[in-house]
C-alpha cells in the first residue's frame, strides 16, 4: 500500500509539472440529499441530510469533518473573538455577535448520525467544526452513506447569512447546512469559520425546502416543481390557482460546490432567457431601486456574451441575482447582493459576484489558502467586463479607460510602501489586519494578472486564461497549477514570478540611471534595479522630432521574452538582464542631443512602487 501511494504521488507530481491534471489527479466527490422544514415564527428549521461521500483519493479515511457555519454567530465564538481583537474590525461584525440574545444567535445542533445505516456514536462538535470518527474506515475507491438529523436557528443578519437584513429581506440562507469539509492532495481543510473564505467539494445537490407559501424562494439549482409553486417560475396559466398554507420547494443542482437560498414574501421575480438558452433570474423587492433592477437583465445579458468569450463558457443552465445578504457574496449559480443601489453600482456588484462563478466556483481553488486567486482574479475580470460595458454605452456617465486596473495598482503601491503589507501566501483568516487582507487579495491579486499580461504579452495571456478554464474547470487548481498553464501558453519560465509576487513582499523599483553620449551617433542608456524584485523591462525613447524607439529587455531567468503584442507594439529585444546584476546598459543608434526623454514601462503595467524615477529628460 505504501509503495502504491508513493507511485501515485510521483505520477501526480510529474503531471502537475506539465500544467495538466492528467490521470494522476484526483478529487473527492459528494452528493447531498437534504430536506428541511422551516418555522418562520421561530426562525428555525429541522433538517435531514443524506450524504454520499466518494473517496476518490489514494488514502484511507478514518474521520470525516463538517462545517457547522451557523455556530459562528454566538457570543464567544472564534468569529466573535477575532472581530473584537483585530485592530480594524469589519463594521458589519464588530462586537455585534457578543451582544446576541439566545433567540438571535445562530446554531446547528446535530441530533443523530449514521454510517451506512449503522448508528455513529463517536462524534464531537467544537465551534464550527464537527469531527466524526467512522465506525469503519473508508477505503480508497469506496463510497460511504452518512445520514444526519439536525436542527438550526437562523441568526439575525450580521455576516453573509441571517434574517431580516438591512434592506428588509427575510432570509439570506448562505452557509446554512452541515457541509462536509474538503479533503484534497494537501489533506483535510477543517478550517474554523472566522469570517472570510470557503472551500467546497463538487457534487450534486437535491434539496427540499418547506416554508410558508407566501414566501418566494430563490436558490442555487433548478426548481423541479414550478407548476406546484408558481411565484414566477412558470407561465401564469400554469401556476396553481390556490396555494396551500405551506409549500415544498424542490431544487436540484449538478456539479456545484455549495448551495445557497433566500426567501422573502415581497420578492419580485423576473427572468430572461439568453440566446444560448441560459436563464437569468432576478429577485428583488420593489422600491426605490426598481428602475435599476428593471434595466439589469439586458445589461447582464450583454455581460454574459463578453465573459463567455473572454473567460470561458458559463457551464450551468441558470443563474440568479438575489437581493439579500450584507453586500455581495458569491455562490454557484447565484449571488446574494444588497439591492438598494443606483444602476452603475448594481451592475458593478452583479458583475463582480457573477465573475466568482468562474473564480472560484467552477475553478474551485481553496479560497482560504488562495484568496487572491478568488478575489484578485475576480477584481481583474470584473474591471475588464465593466470597461467593456462602458464601451457598449450601457453604463451612464462611465467612459472607457485605457488603464482599467489603475485603482488596483495604486491600492497595492500604497500598502507596499507602508508597514501593513503581508505576503499573498498568508491564509486569508490569518492576516493581521483586514486592510492587509483586502489589499492583498483584491488589489495585489488583480495586479498579479494585469502584470502577467505585461510579462508574457496579451495574446499569450488571453489564450492562457481560456486554457486555464478548459483545463481546470470543475477541479481544484492551486497557484502552481495556474502558473504552469501560463508557462505552456507563453513558452516562458514563470515560477520566479510566483515566488516573488506571492511568497514575498519584495517590491519593484527601476530607475533610468543615466543617458550618456557614446561616440557621435549613438547613446548609452543605463538602468538601475533598486527594488528587490526583478522584472523584464520595457523602455520607450522619444526623440525631439516626436519619433519613438521601443526596447524590451528580457529577464534572463524567463528563458525568453514576450512577443510584440497589442499592448505595446514594435519593440526591439535587447540582451537579457541577469537578475543578480543591479545595473544594465545598452547602446542605441541615436545621438544624445536628439533624445527628448526615456521612459521605463510607458504602458504602466509594471507595478513599480516609485514611478517618479522611471523617466529621464535632459
Amino acid at each position: 500500500m505504501i509503495r502504491a501511494v508513493s507511485l501515485t504521488a510521483l505520477l501526480y507530481s510529474a503531471l502537475m509539472a506539465s500544467g495538466q491534471p492528467g490521470t494522476g489527479y484526483w478529487q473527492q466527490r459528494v452528493n447531498y440529499d437534504m430536506s428541511i422544514g422551516f418555522d418562520t415564527k421561530k426562525h428555525r428549521f429541522d433538517g435531514e441530510q443524506v450524504l454520499h461521500y466518494h473517496n476518490q483519493s489514494p488514502d484511507t479515511l478514518h474521520r470525516v469533518f463538517y462545517h457547522l457555519y451557523l455556530n459562528a454567530f454566538q457570543p464567544g465564538s472564534m468569529m466573535d473573538m477575532r472581530s473584537r481583537n483585530i485592530s480594524d474590525s469589519d463594521s458589519r461584525v464588530g462586537g455585534r455577535i457578543s451582544k446576541l440574545k439566545p433567540n438571535e444567535i445562530g446554531f446547528t445542533k446535530v441530533l443523530k448520525m449514521r454510517q451506512n445505516d449503522q448508528e455513529l456514536r463517536n462524534w464531537t462538535v467544537r465551534g464550527t467544526i464537527l469531527e466524526v470518527s467512522l465506525n469503519e474506515p473508508l477505503m480508497p475507491g469506496e463510497t460511504v452513506k452518512l445520514d444526519m438529523t439536525f436542527e438550526s436557528q437562523v441568526p439575525v443578519q450580521i455576516r453573509r447569512n441571517g434574517r431580516n437584513n438591512a434592506e428588509g429581506i427575510s432570509y439570506s440562507m448562505a452557509q446554512w447546512y452541515p457541509k462536509v469539509c474538503a479533503y484534497d492532495r494537501h489533506g483535510w481543510h477543517a478550517d474554523d469559520y472566522i469570517g472570510r473564505e470557503f472551500y467546497g467539494v463538487f457534487g450534486d445537490f437535491n434539496v427540499r425546502i418547506t416554508i410558508d407559501s407566501d414566501f418566494v424562494v430563490a436558490a442555487t439549482g433548478i426548481l423541479q416543481n414550478p407548476t406546484e409553486i408558481g411565484h414566477g417560475y412558470c407561465r401564469p396559466e400554469e401556476a396553481p390557482k390556490n396555494l396551500p398554507r405551506r409549500l415544498q420547494w424542490h431544487f436540484k443542482a449538478e456539479n456545484v460546490n455549495d448551495f445557497v437560498w433566500a426567501a422573502d414574501p415581497d420578492y419580485e421575480h423576473t427572468a430572461l432567457t439568453r440566446a444560448d438558452g441560459t436563464v437569468l433570474r432576478f429577485f428583488y423587492q420593489p422600491g426605490e431601486a426598481t428602475q435599476a433592477w428593471s434595466r439589469l437583465p439586458a445589461i447582464m445579458d450583454r455581460a454574459f456574451d463578453y465573459i463567455n468569450a473572454r473567460f470561458g463558457q458559463y457551464p450551468y443552465p441558470e443563474y440568479a441575482f438575489i437581493q439579500g445578504g450584507d453586500g455581495g457574496m458569491e455562490y454557484p449559480m447565484a449571488t446574494l447582493i444588497t439591492g438598494n443601489r443606483p444602476l452603475n453600482s448594481l451592475v458593478g456588484v452583479s458583475v463582480h459576484e457573477l465573475m466568482h462563478c468562474w473564480y472560484p466556483m467552477v475553478l474551485s481553488t481553496n479560497e482560504a489558502r488562495y484568496a487572491w486567486m478568488d478575489e484578485g482574479f475576480v477584481n481583474f475580470a470584473s474591471s475588464e467586463v465593466m470597461n467593456h460595458l462602458a464601451g457598449e454605452k450601457l453604463l451612464p456617465g462611465r467612459s472607457v479607460s485605457n488603464m482599467p486596473h489603475k485603482p488596483d495598482y495604486q491600492g497595492y503601491v500604497n500598502i507596499a510602501l507602508s508597514d501593513w503589507e503581508e505576503a499573498l501566501s498568508t491564509p486569508s483568516d490569518h492576516f493581521q489586519t483586514n486592510t492587509a487582507y483586502g489589499v492583498a487579495s483584491y488589489n495585489k491579486g488583480s495586479v498579479f494578472l494585469s502584470q502577467l499580461s505585461y510579462l508574457i504579452g496579451l495574446e499569450a495571456f488571453n489564450a492562457g486564461l481560456l486554457r486555464y478554464f478548459d483545463t481546470w474547470k470543475f477541479k481544484h487548481p492551486d497557484d502552481k497549477d495556474f502558473i504552469r498553464v501560463m508557462e505552456r501558453a507563453s513558452g516562458l519560465e514563470l515560477d520566479w514570478y510566483l515566488d516573488y509576487w506571492v511568497y514575498s513582499t519584495h517590491t519593484i523599483d527601476y530607475i533610468v540611471a543615466a543617458v550618456e553620449a557614446d561616440r557621435s551617433k549613438s547613446s548609452i542608456i543605463r538602468l538601475h534595479r533598486k527594488g528587490a524584485m526583478p522584472m523584464p523591462v520595457d523602455v520607450e525613447i522619444t526623440l525631439n522630432d516626436g519619433q519613438t524607439m521601443r526596447y524590451h529587455i528580457p529577464l534572463c531567468m524567463m528563458r525568453g521574452g514576450k512577443p510584440s503584442d497589442s499592448g505595446w507594439d514594435g519593440f526591439e529585444k535587447t540582451e537579457a538582464w541577469p537578475w543578480v546584476e543591479p545595473y544594465y546598459q545598452w547602446s542605441v543608434p541615436v545621438r544624445h542631443k536628439d533624445i527628448a526623454k526615456v521612459v521605463i514601462d510607458p504602458t504602466g503595467r509594471m507595478a513599480d512602487v516609485n514611478r517618479a524615477n522611471n523617466e529621464w529628460k535632459p
